[in-house]
């Protein structure tokens, strides 16, 4: 367990430094933005995290899209709302056609590269339907989310897998199972050699069986540094996805890491009976469900997370190792590093276990992220308490490699001002997730129809909306209680509080970005420049001279445009 020591970079070699290249994009998954050392947490160290946070900006209000692992990452790797691209639930393909980030930086000549986890299921009927082969080279790009797939795994094969690349590894290592994953990354072992299988929580407090050094953190950050290594002989820029599995469940941890938290580890949960005894429907019936039935108990509270801690600070380790890594090859001083997690967990928290809702164990994200640049100097360690989400960083993937964002497919925004000290005046003044409960029991519970089974959060910084279809809406004040525990929804006197954010969420739903076939460049130059005109379709025009004036008018328009032009072009 190591601690990585960052290098000082002097002015003169911030000056010198060459043009930053490359994105690192690493996400962990089910990672709570509070179990972090720069976050707060009284106990877990996670010293190389922090010294991440130390070189670029902590963003301390980042949600998710959506609190699930499917839909938020096809959010996450489109810059597009769940509402706009579709796919609803884990395993829900993503439409063929739908625009990716890997589409966007194909055009500008980045390389997009996965290893790791992103859930993604291809629209199979989609490929079919166009004669498009899930082999092919645009199949695969379609099928993989527009990610060139390294490596991909998406970390729970309760099954045996053809072709699963970590499980060879694991057999050629000398694991010798059926499903090495499942039985020596994923199980402990009693002493008369039972198995003891992680995915029970009973077992959370055992060892894993596999040698640490070959478990799936560390195995995905080796094969994250071999792609560098080859990347290193080809001249394309290249934005890497590394995209952890753990600390997700199965919660077992190999040793070190298994023994390094204990009960005494474990902060008091947040939560109150109050809020159990009034719960708003949608969240009673998620508090009756297993996971938060068992989670909401304290041994298994007292099992699970010194063991979650344990998993974390075997990434803040590896994180050690792949930054000693890249200075070695001097890709520090060219590579934007982001850090982040696709949603959180609720450990028992709100009697609450998953995630699925939105309180912000769940709904809010660790974010860092470091550019290079000089520009970026003034931020370095910095907090930055800005509303952001996770569909931002495509755009900022974009923007920095010097494209442009294209604005009317993207619905997020791009970070670069902010990490270069120059907030936007119009920055976003409210946030939103959604979710979808129809493929869960909670539709039953609530006999609710499948298209209503929708939730929508929407934070303004300080008071948080959940609208519940069919039902009243959950409001929180997180200034006065910032442990959400006191749901003002039935509060009269936040009448005005509830009319205001949900008229922003009406707004939101209403403007979807659509247009994503013709651009917003597009649709503006059509009316200014009167091309159904110049087209020659002349609608409702009287007669010649009517017609001449108009015509005289756009060459009067052309000329104009294109002195001012010519004058912005010039030196002064």
């Amino acid at each position: 367990m190591s601690q990585h020591r960052w290098p000082h970079l002097k002015t003169t070699e911030v000056e010198n430094m060459p043009q930053p290249k490359n994105v690192l994009w690493i996400m962990c998954d089910q990672l709570r933005y509070d179990y972090l050392g720069c976050t707060g947490h009284p106990t877990l160290k996670t010293p190389n995290i922090d010294a991440m946070a130390a070189k670029g900006v902590r963003f301390s209000n980042a949600y998710v899209q959506s609190p699930i692992c499917g839909p938020s990452r096809m959010s996450f790797y489109t810059g597009r709302y769940m509402r706009s691209h579709g796919s609803h639930w884990n395993g829900w393909p993503l439409r063929v056609g739908e625009p990716t980030l890997g589409d966007h930086l194909k055009k500008i000549g980045v390389r997009n590269v996965l290893v790791g986890k992103t859930h993604m299921a291809p629209d199979l009927e989609g490929l079919k339907m166009l004669g498009i082969a899930p082999d092919s080279i645009i199949g695969v790009h379609v099928a993989e989310c527009g990610f060139e797939p390294y490596e991909r795994d998406d970390g729970l094969h309760p099954f045996s897998r053809p072709g699963l690349k970590y499980d060879a590894y694991l057999r050629e290592r000398g694991y010798a199972a059926e499903n090495p994953w499942e039985e020596w990354a994923n199980s402990g072992a009693a002493e008369d050699g039972a198995l003891q299988n992680g995915w029970l929580l009973a077992h959370a407090d055992k060892a894993a069986r596999v040698r640490e050094e070959d478990s799936e953190t560390p195995y995905m950050t080796r094969r994250a540094m071999e792609f560098i290594s080859e990347a290193e002989a080809d001249s394309r820029p290249w934005c890497l996805h590394l995209s952890y599995i753990k600390p997700h469940w199965p919660y077992i941890a190999p040793e070190p890491y298994a023994s390094l938290y204990g009960p005494k580890d474990v902060k008091p949960a947040i939560r109150s009976l109050q809020e159990r005894q009034s719960a708003h429907p949608v969240f009673a019936a998620y508090m009756d469900m297993r996971y938060s039935r068992n989670m909401s108990r304290d041994e298994a509270r007292e099992r699970v997370i010194p063991t979650y801690m344990g998993l974390i600070k075997q990434i803040d380790d590896q994180m050690g190792v792949l930054m000693d890594f890249l200075e070695a090859r001097g890709l520090l001083e060219t590579t934007m590093i982001v850090f982040t997690s696709d949603h959180g967990d609720y450990l028992g928290d709100h009697w609450m276990g998953e995630k699925d809702l939105f309180h912000d164990q769940s709904a809010k994200i660790p974010l860092i992220v470091i550019d290079p640049s000089a520009a970026a100097d003034a931020t370095r360690g910095t907090v930055c308490d800005a509303l952001v989400e996770a569909i931002d960083l495509a755009p900022t993937f974009i923007d920095y490699f010097g494209g442009t964002p294209p604005d009317h497919i993207l619905e997020g925004r791009s970070l670069m001002p902010l990490l270069r000290n120059e907030r936007p005046l119009d920055w976003r003044k409210v946030a939103f997730s959604e979710y979808d409960y129809c493929m869960q029991d909670v539709r039953l519970k609530l006999d609710q129809p499948i298209e209503q089974c929708r939730l929508f959060m929407v934070f303004d910084g300080r008071w948080k909306l959940v609208h519940a279809t069919g039902f009243r809406p959950m409001l929180y004040d997180l200034v006065e209680d910032p442990q959400e525990l006191t749901d003002r929804g039935e509060d009269a006197s936040c009448a005005d509080v509830i009319t205001r954010l949900e008229r922003a969420l009406f707004e939101w739903a209403l403007h979807p970005k659509g247009h994503i076939t013709t651009s917003n460049q597009t649709i503006a130059a059509y009316a200014s420049q009167q091309l159904q005109i110049k087209r020659g379709v002349l609608i409702g025009i009287w007669d010649e001279a009517e017609l001449a004036n108009i015509r005289r008018k756009i060459a009067e328009n052309e000329r104009n445009a294109n002195e001012l032009g010519n004058n912005n072009g010039r030196s002064p």
